[in-house]
């Protein structure tokens, strides 16, 4: 987050910046970054193939 996001930019007041680190944990890291658990595969990626596998079963 540091780098990808705190270090590109400044914010003037506290409020955007809390709405900004909010935005960026919600809208990109939690959804699309991958997780080992996963299979190495972001969890959009992971509940695509998942109704795959459910239905080959």
């Amino acid at each position: 987050m540091q780098v990808e996001l705190l270090d590109r930019r400044s914010w003037v007041t506290r409020r955007q910046l809390a709405n900004a680190i909010f935005e960026w944990i919600e809208a990109w890291y939690n959804p699309r970054r991958r997780h080992s658990a996963l299979g190495y595969r972001s969890p959009i990626d992971y509940e695509t193939l998942q109704p795959a596998a459910t239905a080959a079963a």
